[in-house]
């Protein structure tokens, strides 16, 4: 039996497949990835790092491969086979038939498919093959979207389902999700009804692209890419050829037979190589990546791209059920796709899931909905809905029904959130165990203390939780005061501090526009105040009489990051992009994070590198503004510590962090302050030629020049500085000050924050 996984082969290295074997081994574990022959396994190998399906390319190392025609025994001791072939039946059959007398006893066999039925995979198969098999339905691309189908047979083992669930939770980051094995099973069903309601739609009403994708997306908590620039995504060629399996598989009456597969506009894009993104033409025209043109839905010619947002949105406030109630033919649009999408929904949850919650957290984790279809429903009044649909003469789900005669799919009592199943009954949220989340502890209690832009949670244990809660979770003066507070709270209070929320997003960093109104009412010295208000709070989290973790995920940039150095340990989501991001503005770290990183540096191992080599290595970083592409990566850039944890499943991050915190708490003792021995002249002139150089190249502007020349000067200590006469802290933060304001108050420096604050994007001046 297998009780550990710790191999896996991967069978077929299409993007699925090699996707799939990226992901394995971004888990560390040892992946075989076999295809027809070697050299499309290891194309496949390749494209995936093209990609970013590794999140250290280094890990490519960690997958061997080879061909199913002559090297399936690479396979033989593997704990789990992952099938990604094509969508075919018997092509998958012959494969597992030769898998039979290969593969060790015990061994998990799966299949990523998301069209076939269990039920006709394990037809036929002879001993106990069927014991040993479930689906495993991965979506695309496998290292970001979360949501992992499985679907189990009536023979399948339970200890296997469980072993599976747990890996794929805990290692892969997934949500798993159990699916009953019905065509499409969850996500795909619902999901490719609305994809193909709502292009369908959009063409017979004569809408604009922009306006559809507007109307379709973000008041509906979907992805602001809306629905075409989804179909240009996934591939539009690829769109009719999934409609049409799924139209096959289903009955007449099933309402997806109501819509064609491949509208005339749809064929003739197909017809003239016009599929999406992959081909840099499709609903919209690409040029250096970036979308310049759109099409006409009436001519199917190419225009150029309009801003702004429906006058039905705007009148409206984005409300959804308000949108879907207004009087124009953007109100229609709204009403016909997600009417008819919640009750496709409703009518077909008691046949493919277990209750709403599998349904919600399906569509947020494969098609990246902020909210479910039933939590929707719920947002806009099941009851509301219910008038709507029976007022249109369709057939009103008895789902639906019975939520809007009980108040909703969902419910709290006694401060636990339910859910409500088709037989009438109730059932608690579905959560993963061990996970820990503040939005439910916004359901069952109040905060320890809560000043508006952030909170202090109790999240048990003696551990505290600050929550921020400004916008991007950027760092402004109110918030700093705030965090000073609670400082103070946990202190007399708590054991442990973790720092961190449910936001999918650590803290985009300083308030920019919070500092231009500071400055301008106070002028320097208000300027100063910040930065050594940001510098006292930061050192005191380093000093608390306690130990505060970290719980970093999504974006970490600029103070968000210079934050996260200050703690004692970080516990970091696996896609965590960190990195001092200030030089795109003009500025340098203020808040101690040239001081931190120079301390992380030279601390790690390195080789005996002396001051010059470290101040070299800083100075790379974050003169580059390097933002890490994971966690992994963040520990090469020097922003992570070997000690420091990285967490797969964001559902757990909290919870790991709050471990994290425990295991400092014991005969904790706050670090003391430190003395850095920095480079002085010569690593100051050795770092200044290398900016002429940058300069005369061209790769450097002046003002870049400035810039580095700035942060030079700190991270060697200055002309006056002496490697025998190590700095303190203290003196390098007033290096930090000083070299903040003196590049703040620089002409370019403020057009670069401007440009930024009005566009989203650095100015290269």
């Amino acid at each position: 039996m297998i009780t550990a996984i710790e191999k896996v082969a991967v069978l077929g290295a299409g993007v699925m497949g090699a996707g799939i074997a990226a992901h394995l081994a971004n888990a560390g574990v040892r992946v075989v990835l076999l295809d027809v022959d070697k050299a499309a396994a290891d194309a496949g190998i390749r494209r995936a790092r093209d990609e970013g399906g590794f999140m250290d390319p280094a890990f490519a190392a960690r997958i061997a491969t080879g061909s199913t025609v002559r090297d399936l025994s690479l396979l033989a001791d593997a704990d789990w086979i992952v099938e990604a072939l094509p969508e075919r039946l018997a092509l998958k059959q012959s494969l597992y038939r030769q898998l039979q007398g290969i593969r060790k006893p015990g061994s998990i066999l799966s299949s990523n498919t998301s069209t076939i039925p269990l039920a006709a995979l394990v037809g036929g198969m002879a001993g106990d093959f069927a014991a040993d098999f479930l689906i495993t339905h991965f979506f695309n691309p496998p290292r970001r979207m979360r949501l992992l189908e499985l679907v189990a047979g009536p023979a399948t083992r339970p200890e296997i389902v469980a072993l599976i669930t747990d890996f794929c939770d805990r290692r892969l980051g997934k949500d798993v999700v159990s699916c009953r094995d019905t065509p499409g099973f969850i996500a795909n069903r619902i999901g490719n009804y609305w994809m193909i309601t709502a292009q369908n739609e959009a063409i017979r009403l004569g809408l604009d692209i922009e306006d559809a994708d507007a109307i379709i997306g973000r008041p509906f908590g979907i992805p602001a890419t809306g629905i075409f620039g989804l179909m240009d995504l996934v591939g539009i060629d690829l769109v009719p050829t999934v409609i049409r399996s799924l139209q096959d598989a289903l009955p007449p009456e099933d309402a997806i037979n109501a819509y064609e597969a491949e509208p005339p506009i749809v064929g003739r894009l197909i017809a003239e190589g016009r599929t999406g993104r992959k081909a840099g033409a499709g609903y919209f025209r690409r040029s250096a990546g970036r979308v310049q043109e759109v099409m006409d839905l009436k001519t199917g010619d190419y225009r150029a791209k309009r801003d702004g947002i429906p006058a039905c949105v705007a009148e409206t406030h984005g409300d959804p059920r308000k949108l879907m109630e207004h009087d124009s033919t953007g109100g229609e649009y709204a009403l016909r796709v997600m009417q008819g999408t919640l009750a496709y929904a409703a009518s077909l949850a008691p046949k493919i899931a277990d209750g709403p919650d599998a349904v919600d957290d399906a569509m947020r984790g494969g098609y990246g909905w902020s909210i479910g279809p039933f939590e929707m429903i719920d947002r806009l009044g099941p009851d509301w809905l219910a008038g709507v649909i029976a007022a249109s003469g369709e057939t009103l789900p008895p789902y639906l029904a019975l939520a809007a005669e009980r108040g909703g799919f969902h419910s709290i009592r006694d401060r636990i959130r339910t859910a409500l199943l088709p037989d009438g009954g109730t059932a608690p949220r579905r959560r993963t165990e061990g996970a820990l989340s503040l939005g439910e502890l916004t359901q069952s209690g109040k905060p320890f203390a809560d000043n508006g832009c952030a909170a202090l949670w109790d999240i048990g244990e003696g551990v505290a939780c600050l929550e921020i809660r400004t916008k991007m979770n950027t760092l402004s003066p109110p918030l700093l005061e705030a965090i000073d507070k609670a400082l103070d709270a946990v202190g007399q209070n708590f054991r442990a501090l973790v720092i961190g929320s449910d936001a999918p997003r650590f803290s985009a960093g300083a308030d920019l526009s919070a500092l231009l109104r500071a400055v301008e009412a106070g002028g320097p010295d208000e300027l100063l105040r910040t930065i050594h208000a940001g510098q006292r709070v930061f050192a005191a989290i380093k000093r608390a009489p306690f130990p505060v973790v970290g719980a970093a995920t999504g974006i970490a940039l600029g103070g968000g990051c210079e934050l996260l150095l200050h703690c004692d340990a970080i516990q970091a989501h696996a896609d965590l992009q960190m990195g001092l991001v200030e030089t795109k503005v003009g500025l340098v770290p203020g808040w101690g994070g040239c001081k931190e990183l120079l301390l992380r540096t030279t601390a790690a191992p390195s080789g005996g590198r002396g001051p010059a080599a470290i101040a070299a290595s800083v100075f790379d970083v974050i003169a580059n503004a390097r933002v890490s592409s994971s966690a992994f990566d963040a520990r090469k850039l020097g922003y992570l510590r070997p000690s420091d944890n990285i967490t797969m499943n964001l559902d757990r991050l909290l919870a790991d962090a709050r471990q994290c915190a425990l295991e400092l708490a014991d005969g904790y003792a706050a670090p003391q302050a430190e003395t850095l021995a920095l480079a002085g002249p010569s690593g100051l002139s050795g770092l200044e030629a290398q900016i002429d150089s940058g300069v005369l190249s061209g790769r450097m502007t002046a003002h870049d020049r400035q810039i580095g020349l700035a942060l030079v000067g700190i991270l060697t200590g200055g002309a006056l500085a002496d490697p025998i006469r190590p700095l303190s802290e203290d003196e390098l933060l007033a290096l930090e000050a000083e070299a903040f304001i003196e590049l703040f108050y620089t002409p370019q420096t403020r057009d670069r924050i401007d440009h930024m604050l009005a566009t989203g994007k650095p100015l290269r001046n």
